[in-house]
């Protein structure tokens, strides 16, 4: 079975505001850069959401190791919350909806054809490929601001 290395980073400008994701893949000695913009969003769905596109990248089963800057995410897997919310209907203890709960219930699909690990890096530190999937994400805003300012300009 292939194993996979995928790092992610979600980044959002105001929260909401622009939003962009990043992430790397690697098999063996493979790196593949990933990363997209959205209009509006939040920092948490940017989070999940490049976790999604990883994953949609794959075309067979692997063994996944997913690292993350994302307590949000990461704990979500490695502390059951997932299971938790799936089995109360996609309610928090509070009662209340699961937040991204459109977004979760498609990462779910994609996780369970794989093997899955999930790591927690630690952000803005001296992780390259988070320090890269970052950046990626940051881009990702920078250019969508740079065309609305070139649009105000015209």
């Amino acid at each position: 079975m292939k194993k996979i290395l995928i790092y992610t980073d979600g980044a959002c400008s105001g929260n909401p505001g622009p939003g962009g994701w990043g992430a790397v893949l690697i098999y063996k000695h493979n790196i593949k850069q990933m990363s997209g913009f959205v209009n509006e969003t939040t920092n948490n769905r940017m989070e999940i959401f490049a976790i999604i596109k990883a994953f949609s990248a794959l075309k067979q089963h692997c063994s996944v190791e997913v690292y993350s800057d994302s307590a949000y995410v990461i704990n979500a897997f490695n502390q059951g919350w997932l299971n938790n919310w799936e089995n109360n209907n996609w309610k928090k203890t509070n009662k209340k909806p699961v937040e991204n709960q459109d977004l979760w219930r498609q990462l779910l699909l994609y996780v369970k054809k794989h093997n899955v690990t999930w790591h927690k890096v630690k952000g803005h530190s001296d992780n390259e490929y988070n320090n890269l999937c970052d950046q990626l994400a940051t881009d990702e805003i920078q250019r969508y601001k740079d065309v609305l300012e070139e649009k105000k300009r015209e």
